[in-house]
């Protein structure tokens, strides 16, 4: 079996001794080529000259944002009618692994390749459906408001070379929370599936699974019900005053999720669309991808097949 092994350098979590173990491992049972990444787009990039040529499996070694440039690279352009896509194995060596920790995949680089050898020699596959912002696939995630504004100062942070730590989410949290123009009544649109709009939302999150992320080791669910062969996934808040904020926050530590008059919950939701008066902080399975004041997404089902 050909695979390309699309190896992020930077990732947080995996040393240069791991990756040499996990590579040579891996190069037991494979025809492996490995590239790694030198700039952002580069995973989509090498992954999309990967199914062009041929390949049979790419393996994702670092957190959710090379998972998502490899699954781009993947279904980017879509396949034609006949066409046999790679499959995608999932390493995880990020600081959340948001997509891995949802299918059981272990945390740690070295289980998780034995898991993924496992998986080859037994033949295991999970298909499983995707979200599409635009032109933009998603596994977990998007967001348009209040959260990608938050990625959207986390990432001006570390390229000033700060790391990336559940400290430094928090901080920039409460500070963009505060920065927010208006936060007793909400300026987003939000039609799902052509019914009646929803006027009046101060934030929008659109899932694919659940949890949306996690706070180190404690899962959050603003989507309790959300699974990654079903439809998409809204939570959304009419308000932002600070006190009920807070009880939405708390409730997302629970199984049963936020509740209450200020919150909007959809399940299972073929196509949304969301609008909003001026352009507004938009972001994919964590990752800014600039300002918009209108966005559609739509749910993929049974999109790509999970080697684990």
């Amino acid at each position: 079996m050909r695979a390309l092994v699309v190896l992020n350098p930077n990732a947080t979590t995996t040393s240069v001794r791991t990756r040499d173990v996990l590579l040579s491992a891996l190069s037991n049972d494979l025809d492996l080529e490995v590239a790694e990444t030198t700039h952002r787009g580069h995973a989509t990039e090498l992954t999309r000259k990967a199914r062009a040529d041929g390949v049979d499996l790419v393996v994702s070694v670092g957190g959710d944002g090379t998972v998502n440039e490899v699954v781009n690279g993947l279904l980017d352009p879509p396949p034609a009618a006949g066409e046999t896509v790679p499959d995608i194995a999932i390493i995880p060596g990020g600081s959340t692994n948001v997509l891995a920790r949802n299918l059981g995949i272990p945390e740690n680089s070295i289980e998780a390749t034995g898991l993924l050898l496992d998986a080859l020699r037994a033949g295991r596959r999970q298909s499983i459906g995707l979200g599409r912002l635009g032109d933009r696939y998603f596994t977990f995630t998007a967001g348009f408001g209040l959260d990608a504004d938050v990625i959207h100062a986390v990432e001006a942070e570390r390229e000033r070379g700060r790391v990336s730590t559940v400290q430094l989410y928090v901080r920039t949290a409460v500070r963009r929370f505060f920065a927010q123009p208006e936060r007793r009544h909400g300026t987003i649109e939000l039609t799902a599936d052509g019914g009646l709009p929803v006027p009046g939302l101060a934030v929008v999150i659109v899932t694919n699974c659940t949890p949306w992320t996690y706070l180190g080791a404690r899962p959050l669910r603003p989507t309790p019900f959300a699974d990654l062969n079903a439809g998409l996934d809204v939570f959304g808040l009419t308000s932002l005053r600070l006190a009920p904020t807070l009880v939405h926050l708390a409730q997302m530590t629970t199984r049963r999720g936020p509740r209450g008059r200020a919150v909007v919950s959809l399940h299972d939701r073929k196509e949304i669309v969301l609008r909003a008066p001026e352009p507004l902080p938009v972001q994919v399975d964590g990752d800014y991808i600039g300002e918009r004041t209108e966005v559609t997404l739509t749910s993929v089902p049974r999109a790509l097949r999970i080697a684990y």
